[in-house]
């Protein structure tokens, strides 16, 4: 048996916790279950077969496969079965790739928490820290499911604080070079969808906390710390949601520089074809083939309509100028 100190940034295991005194150790061999005292947690990370079925068995419950996990609705992601509490939500992930949703199955049965998980996450190993520096707070399952829930709360706002810099800094692009370039267009629409991804598991969160506060299961003296952090949530959806007015704000201000360098382009087109129709038309009078013309038969003719054309040109740029319009 040893204590939970090691790097929890490990293999997919099978974690232990369980209270020894004042101290909360680690297991990690699942066979130890049945002779441990006092298990606050179980936390399954991408379990093989045997190392699920051996905990299903000891501990009396049961977990849904991972196919099943994803594929649940929004509506039956909390339900109570057998004195236990089962609950699936969807938590977040920074990857190289980008934002990343992975399914965590939670379940409480007689005062042990069980979560059940694929791959490694940053949430989970700050919990385990947390909890290393306070052990004697820790009394049931229940108190390491509000810690995992604040750390999660926690880490969804270090997003949501990242994503509102990044914002900033498009906006201050956007007021410095006042052009509209293809590559700010690319970084607000991914930021959206990223936005909208986090809102998402936030809003799942807080439907599945929502369930366990009326739960019969949940003890009544840790709820008011749970509506806590139900007000948390409710604070970063407001805050989601501020961020993503802010983006369609920015969309709307790319769009219109689109708009005013089209017109600009359109009007540059305008102002030199008014320009050069005055020349246009006096090239078409004087290039008729009548007597009557003085172009026709005078030596300076030619000298003459070309003069004309210029000064029909030079009228109509100092107009322009004038009216600012060029």
């Amino acid at each position: 048996m040893a204590n939970f100190g090691a790097n929890e940034a490990e293999r997919g295991m099978v974690r232990i916790y369980y209270r020894e005194g004042k101290q909360i150790k680690r297991e990690t061999d699942v066979r130890e279950i049945g002779h441990l005292k006092s298990i606050l947690w179980i936390d399954l990370q991408s379990p093989t077969q045997e190392e699920e079925e051996w905990v299903e068995t000891k501990c009396d419950i049961s977990f849904q496969t991972p196919q099943e996990i994803v594929e649940i609705e929004s509506s039956s992601r909390y339900f109570e079965q057998n004195n236990t509490i089962n609950a699936n939500s969807n938590f977040l992930k920074i990857s190289p790739e980008g934002y990343v949703i992975y399914p965590v199955s939670i379940l409480i049965r007689e005062g042990v928490l069980f979560t059940y998980r694929s791959g490694d996450s940053k949430t989970f190993a700050d919990t385990v820290r947390k909890m290393k520096v306070s052990q004697e707070t820790f009394q049931s399952g229940v108190d390491m499911l509000l810690l995992l829930l604040e750390t999660r709360i926690e880490s969804d706002a270090d997003v949501l604080e990242g994503l509102s810099k990044d914002i900033s800094n498009i906006s201050k692009d956007l007021n410095r070079e006042q052009k509209a370039k293809q590559e700010i267009l690319l970084k607000i629409n991914m930021m959206q969808e990223n936005t909208m991804l986090l809102r998402e598991t936030i809003i799942d969160k807080q439907r599945v906390l929502s369930g366990i506060l009326r739960s019969q299961f949940f003890p009544e003296d840790r709820k008011e710390r749970l509506r806590i952090v139900l007000k948390d949530i409710s604070s970063l959806l407001e805050y989601s949601t501020f961020n993503f007015e802010r983006l369609e704000y920015l969309q709307n201000t790319f769009m219109g520089l689109i708009n005013l360098e089209q017109n600009q382009i359109i009007k540059i087109f305008t102002v030199f074809t008014i320009i050069f129709m005055p020349p246009t038309l006096i090239a078409g009078v004087f290039g008729m083939n009548y007597s009557i013309l003085p172009t026709s038969t005078h030596q300076y003719g030619v000298w003459f309509s070309l003069l004309l054309m210029a000064c029909s040109m030079a009228g109509m740029w100092f107009f322009f100028k004038r009216k600012h319009w060029i």
